[in-house]
């Protein structure tokens, strides 16, 4: 079990999706809190206890790249690993311009997720 408990948060549109993966990291001993939307995980109001946002790119309302683009005016420095269903270079290329730890085309392993949150924390 990991020494801190702090929280992967994972915000996509697609319900079945924010089950799933809750599901995957809490077998992984990592505690989850899911959100429909970005402006959702925007409206949380603090981020002190985040250790990973793991992000849909394409999603209605904002954005992943966008609500990247307003954490980044924050001033936050979450590691964010993008997912995506739609996979091209532009969809990259904007990840990587906004800063990702990861970018994780759909469908990915779990091990390919589990991986790349331990990548970028240091969360085990």
């Amino acid at each position: 079990m990991p020494t801190s408990r702090k929280t992967i948060a994972i915000i996509d549109d697609e319900p079945s999706v924010l089950r799933g993966l809750s599901r995957l990291l809490g077998i992984h001993h990592f505690k989850t809190e899911a959100f429909k939307s970005g402006e959702a995980f925007l409206e949380r109001g603090t981020t002190t206890d985040v250790a990973c946002i793991v992000l849909d790119i394409h999603m209605g309302g904002i954005s992943g790249i966008e609500m990247q683009r307003r954490l980044a005016a924050r001033g936050s420095t979450i590691p964010v690993i993008f997912m995506t269903a739609l996979d091209s270079p532009a969809a990259r290329k904007e990840a990587s311009e906004v800063g990702c730890a990861a970018f994780l085309p759909k469908p990915f392993s779990g091990h390919e997720l589990i991986g790349a949150i331990r990548k970028a924390t240091s969360l085990t």
